[in-house]
């Protein structure tokens, strides 16, 4: 059932960008900041989104996957690939015997300007590919004018069609202009039965913002205190950075806790952030920085 979003709180962005500011200005140790940066590494869903992703592409990302950096000991591997329906069964293939899921986009992925029918048959497509995961887009044209029943029923829908693969509602914030129609929008995602909530496609600026993180991550929060179900976030596109990263990770600490400090509950989407993390990692095992050309580009 739709939820009552009257009763909703409202944002103040001057309040919001304050206390923002403040989760940048942690200061984090040298020990704390690797085992961040090798929980961040975790966290990631390497993605590649491209109209020109081949089979070999795909390939050679999730060998990535597997084998981050293969001089470095004891990192982890990301936590999933994310790629179109027409790639899952690829990745599935390439990704067997590791613990990396796949994810695929779906739902007219990136506008979502497309009839239910069609998405229906786009979702089934990657989860009978071997889809572990949907990353679905809304319908932010309906949202924009107030049809909030709609987005209701479309993500209800596409999660029925899920199955047993966990859905990730893409609200692509950009888009929804304010800071209380991000909040809106989680909160119709959850109530609709989401896992996830995720900031964007990636397609369009702005993308990921800790703004409208910090947004989503107290409606997790108060959903999370109404319902006791843990529902989990992914910002997406732009964070490219360690350092951001780590701003993000202090965040969520702050807000929602230790419980939702690993990757079943949280994922950067992301595909330059793994190089950054992977290039703090060995300066500071070795004390030297290696050239980005030592990573491959995805």
């Amino acid at each position: 059932m739709i939820p009552n979003l009257n009763s909703l709180p409202t944002y103040d962005k001057v309040g919001v960008n304050e206390r923002v500011k403040r989760f940048c200005t942690r200061s984090i140790k040298k020990t704390s900041k690797v085992e961040g940066l090798k929980l961040a590494l975790s966290m990631i869903d390497l993605t590649t989104l491209e109209g020109k992703d081949t089979k070999g592409k795909v390939q050679q990302l999730c060998y990535k996957a597997m084998h981050p950096h293969d001089t470095l000991k004891n990192i982890p591997t990301v936590a999933a690939i994310c790629v179109y329906p027409s790639q899952v069964g690829v990745a599935k293939k390439a990704l067997q015997g590791s613990t990396i899921q796949v994810a695929s986009v779906a739902t007219a992925f990136p506008s979502g300007q497309s009839n239910i029918e069609a998405k229906l048959s786009d979702t089934k497509f990657a989860v009978d590919q071997g889809a572990d995961e949907i990353d679905m887009v809304i319908s932010r044209g309906e949202f924009l004018i107030g049809n909030y029943q709609y987005i209701f029923d479309e993500i209800a829908t596409i999660k029925e069609a899920c199955g047993k693969a966990h859905l990730k509602v893409i609200l692509e914030t950009g888009e929804l202009d304010t800071l209380d129609n991000v909040r809106k929008a989680s909160e119709i995602a959850m109530y609709a039965g989401a896992d996830f909530i995720k900031t964007s496609t990636g397609k369009i600026q702005p993308a990921a913002t800790m703004q409208v993180t910090y947004v989503m991550l107290n409606a997790i929060k108060e959903f999370y205190l109404k319902t006791g179900k843990m529902i989990g976030m992914k910002p997406a596109g732009g964070i490219s950075t360690s350092k951001i990263a780590l701003q993000y990770l202090v965040m969520l600490n702050e807000v929602l806790g230790e419980k939702w400090m690993n990757k079943n509950y949280f994922r950067f989407g992301a595909s330059s952030l793994a190089n950054d993390i992977l290039m703090q990692l060995v300066k500071s095992e070795t004390g030297i920085y290696q050239s980005i050309n030592y990573f491959s580009k995805d």
